[in-house]
């Protein structure tokens, strides 16, 4: 027979088992799409930038772009320069404006293709950064090859072109490695093989600012 103390005991026993068993039930495991970091899913997004073809890491910088425009620029079937596919955006392609495809130096290419309107302020700025958007996404694609490079010139004479419509048009460049500044250095330093006369036109293009 149990005591009165036996008893009590297996009750107290029975009593802090099912609070024990609550308490249990009641503690929630974080799951796995929890645990996950969010490093995957950028590398994932970078992954699918269709232009990127090849496995030669790229600058951050270059990263960063092709991360940005992989959502924007879509791919065709036939290539432009190297393997990387011919690239679209604004039912513009790559192929539409692409330098090495001309029989002048990509300065000169850039220049003539990229002229802005006078006045300034009156030229189309969204039609420019398209323009910028797809030499930059086959950029990426031709840095990921291990490529040549001479696309740098024409991507920043554009980048130069685009600063100077912003400023024209008073909008903010926040950014100091995008003035108009910054660029033509960037320009004069790619393109420093170039005829000293159309470093001259780029010189004289960056003090036309309205």
């Amino acid at each position: 027979m149990y005591t009165s103390k036996s008893v009590v005991a297996i009750v107290a026993a029975l009593a802090f088992g099912a609070t024990a068993g609550a308490s249990l039930e009641s503690v929630s495991l974080p799951s796995l799409a929890d645990c996950s970091s969010t490093a995957p899913t950028t590398l994932n997004r970078r992954q699918n930038a269709c232009f990127v073809v090849g496995s030669t890491t790229l600058p951050q910088e270059t990263a960063d772009v092709a991360n940005a425009l992989a959502s924007t620029v879509t791919c065709g079937t036939s290539t432009t320069i190297g393997k990387v596919p011919d690239v679209t955006t604004n039912g513009v392609s790559f192929s539409d404006i692409d330098f090495s495809k001309s029989s002048s130096s990509p300065l000169q290419f850039a220049l003539d293709k990229f002229a802005t309107a006078d006045p300034l302020a009156s030229t189309d700025l969204a039609a420019f950064q398209t323009n910028l958007d797809l030499y930059q996404a086959t950029e990426a694609g031709v840095r990921s090859e291990g490529g040549n490079l001479a696309i740098k010139e024409p991507k920043f004479f554009l980048a130069f072109q685009v600063a100077r419509i912003k400023t024209a048009q008073g909008v903010a460049i926040a950014e100091p490695g995008q003035t108009v500044e910054h660029l033509l250095g960037k320009v004069q330093k790619n393109a420093g093989s170039a005829d000293k006369g159309l470093l001259s036109q780029v010189n004289a293009l960056a003090a036309q600012l309205s």
